[in-house]
């Protein structure tokens, strides 16, 4: 994970309503939002929330706070993890998101996106490395 920066992380408080957390989703094109209560990681909302806890559930996203939809129980990695780790908890978990937690801070979050795209990076980075190895000898 140390190739990429960390980016900016969205949050939303536990007060947030559903609506305003998925403008803030929509706005943003990212799948989850972590929920974060004083700066304290308190829960993850993700659009499987969304559809497995309010939609199906018949709440309404106007009036609706976070905190009855989200999942609080959150699974996180540190920034020294592998992709590996990070493959085998998203795997395991049946996660897409993963915040990254560095001294009890989010400073980020990790989804299953990143892992797939870091991958082909690196296979690419391989491949054009044979290549060359290859075109040398």
């Amino acid at each position: 994970m140390e190739d990429k920066p960390i980016s900016v992380v969205f949050s939303v408080p536990p007060t947030a309503t559903v609506i305003e957390t998925l403008h803030l989703m929509a706005e943003k094109n990212i799948g989850a939002v972590v929920v974060l209560e004083n700066e304290n990681l308190v829960g993850i909302f993700s659009e499987r929330d969304y559809a497995r806890k309010g939609i199906i559930q018949g709440r309404k996203a106007k009036s609706t706070p976070i905190s009855e939809v989200m999942t609080p129980k959150v699974f996180t990695v540190s920034c020294d993890m592998s992709i590996q780790e990070c493959m085998q908890l998203f795997s395991q978990k049946k996660i897409r998101h993963l915040p990254v937690v560095e001294n009890d801070r989010v400073v980020g979050v990790l989804s299953i996106g990143d892992i797939v795209n870091s991958i082909m990076f690196e296979q690419k980075v391989h491949i054009q490395f044979l290549e060359q190895y290859i075109t040398q000898s």
